[in-house]
């Protein structure tokens, strides 16, 4: 049973039905006693009746109500049985006031009374009195039933009324479509459900962000791989219409060149696509970062060769980080790789690696153009690149870098070298 309407009208009902069986009882046993109380003082009054009128007790009403019901017996100042309504004479006598006797096996209610030398004593049993009460013991208990039926009723009416509000809520959210996921309206809701459709209100926009970021990032990709698979086609067109060996080779060279393009770019994406909450798995684990960034140096090698370009390892203290090999190996290798682009020929490129302030402290500076200031917090952003910038490239590397360093609860810095490069500071955690 799920339902909360269910649960709360099988606990409030329960609750009600065992108040209402303690409140019978109790009910029960207090006017049990009453009538104990109220059926003694008549035996009372009824001895005070044969005192006055003898055994002619026919017009008072107690005992006519009573008549056939109870033992009366008289006996004398020296203890002799005058009278007896029973054959076999009835309880023994007792002493003055009321008694709760056994006699042949049943127990007694007796009241006995002494006046002018006579005892008068008049006696019932407690069995015919449980009998008389349970005569009228269902008419004390009706009232409870219909208190408990009604309230029953009430209850299940205000359970309804009082849930309505998350049935409105379910209806309006089943309403909506991946187009219109606007907030609720929560002002005019309970306070036990206003906190939830705030946190469903966060939920949804955060889901509406992610789902524009999501149709942004498809429209920039489409954007991004058509102009290299363009110009993929158009090298493939030109080299099917070379008329010469030397015109076919350069196309096949610029054909070759697009590919490797387009090749980066999707590499690039799949690596974003890789960061994105919905899909990583954040699977940290001890590290050495110093032989990382050795690494990640010694894969591009070989491409600053080319470019004649000084890559190399400065200051590299040995440092353990807790963290995600694959996700810090992308960033390290976007960074020389960016570094390695823009850095022109005869230029430098250094990484650096110490410890401060509990923090690893992740260097990458070249010898390029720099960014400027002003551009230094557009360039995180997808699929943004320098106005002007000729060097090939998709404009993903450092908006990866900084999911990576958010990834690791890191901060990411832009800054200058002494040669005017740029010099990209990360300071990571190392718990």
């Amino acid at each position: 049973m799920n339902s909360i309407r269910s649960r709360l009208l099988v606990w409030q009902i329960t609750a009600l039905f065992l108040t209402g069986i303690l409140a019978s009882l109790i009910a029960y046993l207090l006017a049990w006693d009453a009538f104990n109380s109220l059926r003694d003082n008549g035996l009372e009054q009824i001895a005070y009746s044969v005192v006055r009128h003898g055994i002619e007790y026919d017009n008072d009403e107690d005992v006519r109500n009573d008549h056939g019901q109870f033992v009366s017996q008289i006996w004398g100042a020296d203890g002799a049985l005058l009278y007896s309504s029973l054959d076999d004479g009835g309880p023994p006598r007792q002493k003055p006031g009321l008694h709760v006797v056994v006699w042949e096996r049943a127990e007694w209610r007796v009241y006995s009374l002494i006046e002018g030398g006579l005892t008068i004593q008049v006696a019932t049993t407690s069995a015919n009195r449980a009998r008389r009460f349970a005569s009228i013991a269902p008419w004390l208990l009706l009232p409870l039933v219909v208190l408990v039926v009604v309230l029953g009723l009430l209850i299940r009416a205000a359970v309804t009324r009082a849930l309505a509000p998350l049935e409105l809520v379910r209806n309006e959210i089943g309403q909506r479509g991946v187009q219109s996921l606007h907030a609720l309206d929560s002002r005019h809701l309970p306070d036990e459900v206003a906190p939830l459709v705030d946190t469903l209100n966060d939920l949804l926009v955060r889901l509406d962000q992610a789902l524009v970021s999501q149709r942004r990032f498809i429209a920039d990709a489409a954007h991004e791989l058509r102009t290299p698979l363009t110009a993929v086609k158009l090298q493939a067109q030109i080299a099917r219409r070379a008329n010469s060996e030397e015109e076919r080779d350069a196309a096949l060279t610029q054909l070759s060149s697009g590919v490797d393009r387009a090749a980066h770019l999707v590499d690039q994406l799949l690596g974003m696509a890789r960061l994105e909450p919905a899909s990583r798995q954040a699977v940290f684990a001890p590290l050495a970062l110093d032989a990382l960034a050795k690494q990640v140096v010694a894969d591009f090698s070989t491409l600053a060769e080319a470019r004649d370009i000084d890559l190399g390892v400065g200051e590299c203290q040995p440092l353990t980080l807790v963290g995600q090999t694959d996700s810090l190996r992308m960033m390290l290798g976007n960074l020389v790789d960016n570094a390695v682009r823009y850095t022109p020929s005869g230029g430098r490129v250094d990484v650096d690696l110490r410890q401060q302030d509990g923090m690893a402290q992740l260097s990458v500076g070249d010898s390029g153009p720099g960014i400027p200031e002003a551009e230094r917090e557009r360039v995180f952003e997808r699929f943004q690149r320098l106005a002007g910038a000729d060097i090939p490239g998709s404009g993903l590397g450092l908006a990866i870098v900084r999911q990576v360093v958010n990834l690791h609860g890191g901060v990411i810095r832009l800054g200058d070298t002494p040669g005017g490069g740029l010099r990209v500071d990360i300071n990571l955690p190392l718990g």
